[in-house]
């Protein structure tokens, strides 16, 4: 099973950039796909960004296209969410999720591992 750990969150003014990290352990790391999803107050947990397992095919959330690039280095076990052009409606605890299969998905009933998530605000 693949262990999950996010950082790299944290306050930043609208129009900012943070990068986001999610290490893994396990064996099995480069053999699953990785999700990012997101959850504010009082909101579901939405889908941000996936990635497979190569990292040749990504999938993005409409709301995030273009601002947000999801890629992972296999080598290092981490995946990385580059989130550019941040708005406050971004706000939210982000977590990582892992899928034991090779393609990504938009849905997080299909991530079957999760992180403890990560803390982003930006301020207006």
């Amino acid at each position: 099973q693949v262990q999950l750990v996010e950082s790299g969150g944290g306050l930043v003014q609208a129009g900012g950039s943070l990068r986001l990290s999610c290490a893994a352990s396990g064996r099995t790391f480069s053999s699953v796909a990785i999700g990012w999803f997101r959850q504010a107050p009082g909101k579901e947990r939405e889908f941000v960004a996936a990635i497979s397992w190569r990292g040749q095919t990504t999938c993005y959330a409409d709301n995030v296209k273009g601002r947000f690039t999801i890629s992972r280095d296999n080598a290092e076990n981490t995946v990385y969410l580059q989130m550019n052009s941040l708005k406050p409606e971004d706000t939210a605890v982000y977590y990582c999720a892992s899928r034991p299969y090779i393609t990504c998905s938009y849905y997080a009933s299909e991530y079957d591992n999760w992180g403890q998530g990560t803390q982003v605000t930006v301020s207006s």
